[in-house]
């Protein structure tokens, strides 16, 4: 809670129903979702019209709110295509629709007229008059282009007091402007802004500097090999999340719906941690850069200074890596006797943790586990064919539910 009272929401990504399930029982108060004909996110994306429809009455049933992302830049022929999708939308009845382009607005004001409308951090909105514009045409959240600094939040917050601001605090950043790249389109003819980027940001390049006269090339000054100068490192803002509040900012927006459920287990605990315990963020930061796969964190724009490009490699691996969920768990006594849906290995002796909400984290030694089918004993276990099913047994005070992450330590 801040000090007015309000509730600060953590709005967590979903790229299917087992994600945002994940999501959900980490503790976020909101989830983002689209299909893959009308959102930014075409690949890793497992949504229709029907999953939608059990994702709301799911997340509903838990207090939580769904919003449903609208926000391609729309061509003539998505538009009559749009139409009889957002009937069935407005049936469905999500708490709010997020969308980026004008003529898409009008057509969410006609068949979806009350449903709350948020402007998409793609329509690159980072100052008040924009603010203001949108909220004339009846938006009720602005979703901050990640390029707006800390100073520019707190100005929009005193110019427009009463529109809810929402702002990217974790997950990938794009090299270009608020992801309107044409990389990808160029390369390999798939659209960042339709959402199916290749990421070619990401790759590794060969690069040739040289030097110039006037019309022509005098001398080849350097070579370099393996190059990832377009790679930004991701944004993690952890260390800044009650100087947003006071600024004004009411929802914390995580990226990554194509992220698995390890990576959102991870972040949204640890990020809702650290809304309520000012006091733990120096651990938790430290968790986030030591046990997850990064590419580097960067505070962004946020400080009114450039994002940072991590060009030596394409991202840092943890010591620590994901090895299983939990698909069903009953108590005997102080024992828990899980049933783990195995990811990448577990081996007879790893160093394991659960991760449990709020960032509990349980440790223990793999003595023994049994492999579900045959109940008997294993050395190991693997992720391969959609992953071995184990029993384990663990002592714990802590209650372990179903969905929870576990990890084991690789080095």
């Amino acid at each position: 809670m801040t000090k007015n009272n309000k509730k600060i929401e953590l709005l967590a990504p979903a790229g299917n129903l087992e994600k945002m399930k994940t999501a959900i029982f980490y503790g976020a108060d909101a989830i983002y979702l689209g299909i893959p004909d009308f959102s930014l996110r075409v690949r890793i994306n497992d949504f229709d019209l029907k999953k939608i429809k059990e994702a709301v009455d799911y997340a509903h049933n838990k207090k939580v709110r769904v919003y449903v992302t609208v926000n391609i830049f729309a061509h003539n022929h998505h538009l009559k295509k749009i139409i009889p999708y957002l009937k069935k939308i407005n049936q469905i009845k999500p708490d709010a629709l997020i969308f980026s382009d004008p003529g898409i607005l009008s057509l969410l004001k006609k068949y979806c007229p009350k449903i709350d409308l948020h402007l998409s951090t793609q329509a690159n909105c980072t100052n008040y008059e924009a603010v203001k514009f949108w909220q004339k045409q009846g938006v009720k959240r602005i979703i901050l282009g990640r390029e707006t600094t800390l100073q520019e939040i707190k100005e929009i917050r005193k110019n427009c007091p009463k529109i809810e601001l929402e702002y990217f605090v974790h997950g990938a950043m794009c090299m270009s402007y608020s992801g309107r790249c044409f990389l990808s389109k160029d390369f390999l003819n798939r659209s960042a802004n339709l959402g199916d980027c290749v990421q070619p940001c990401r790759w590794e390049y060969d690069v040739f500097i040289k030097a110039k006269g006037h019309d022509e090339v005098l001398e080849l000054v350097e070579e370099k090999h393996g190059s990832y100068l377009l790679n930004s490192k991701d944004l993690c803002l952890i260390e800044h999340l009650h100087d947003l509040i006071k600024a004004g900012v009411g929802s914390f927006k995580i990226e990554g719906r194509a992220k698995s459920v390890y990576y959102l287990a991870n972040v949204i605990a640890i990020y809702k941690r650290a809304i309520k315990d000012k006091k733990k963020i120096g651990f938790l930061h430290n968790e986030l850069l030591n046990k997850m796969t990064h590419r580097g964190y960067t505070k962004g724009f946020l400080l009114g200074k450039k994002a940072d490009q991590n060009v030596d490699n394409s991202h840092f691996s943890s010591d620590w890596e994901f090895c299983g969920q939990v698909v069903f768990s009953e108590k005997k006594k102080d024992i828990f006797v899980l049933k783990i849906k195995v990811h990448n290995t577990i081996n007879q002796g790893d160093l394991v943790e659960i991760i449990l909400p709020d960032y509990e984290i349980i440790n223990f030694k793999v003595d023994k586990m049994l492999d579900y089918k045959t109940k008997q004993e294993i050395l190991e276990a693997h992720g391969g064919g959609g992953g071995q099913e184990i029993i384990l047994e663990i002592k714990s005070k802590s209650n372990i539910p179903e969905l929870a992450v576990l990890r084991r330590k690789i080095k």
